[in-house]
Parts: structure tokens; C-alpha cells; sequence
């Protein structure tokens, strides 16, 4: 599981975003359960997101299918990735930095 700290401005509709970006993004209609949206695709066994206090940050939780062909893995990476930019307002490249711990 991994937690993902959500843009300013973008807390708001956070839950929205989540079942949205889903459909927008994988094509796929999430199940959801007690505030926690799942969905099955390609590469991805498993992928639920819920958010966190107050919708300042969005958890995620993944499994992956090992057995899964390169092209899909590959695929399901690609968009994962887009669905965190849709997800926390940042980049990839954002995300990384915040990540990475402060030196001092």
C-alpha cells in the first residue's frame, strides 16, 4: 500500500476523480466498497484506491499478475500512471521528488 499526498485545489472532488478516472482512464467501471473503488485490469490482478483525511492524500493499494504478457504489463504501467497524475494533480516527476527524502 502506498500513500500519495493529493495537490491543493484538488481535494475537493478527490472521491469523484477516483470512480471517474477509472472509466476515463482504464475503461473500466469500479466496484466500490465501504469509500474504497476497485478495479481488475490487465497486469493489474487488483487496484483500489481510497482516500485519506480530510482527501489530503489518496491510498492505493496494487497487486499485481506476474504472469501477464510484456505488452500488457507494459499497458497497465502506462496508465497506471496516468490515473495517479488525474489522482493527486502532480506528475510522475512531481510525485518522485516529493517522495524522495529532504536532505538537510
Amino acid at each position: 500500500m502506498q500513500e500519495y499526498p493529493v495537490k491543493r485545489g484538488q481535494t475537493k472532488d478527490l472521491e469523484e476523480r477516483m470512480a471517474k478516472g477509472f472509466v476515463e482512464i482504464f475503461g473500466v467501471e469500479p466496484e466500490e466498497k465501504e469509500g474504497h473503488y476497485i478495479i481488475s485490469y490487465k497486469a493489474i490482478k487488483q487496484l483500489e484506491v481510497w482516500p485519506g483525511e480530510k482527501n489530503k492524500t489518496a491510498f492505493v493499494d496494487t497487486e499485481s499478475d506476474i504472469t501477464a504478457a510484456d505488452e500488457d504489463i507494459l499497458d497497465s504501467n502506462r496508465k497506471f500512471r496516468q490515473y495517479l497524475d488525474l489522482l493527486t494533480g502532480f506528475s510522475t516527476k512531481e510525485r518522485v521528488k516529493r517522495a524522495k527524502p529532504k536532505e538537510e
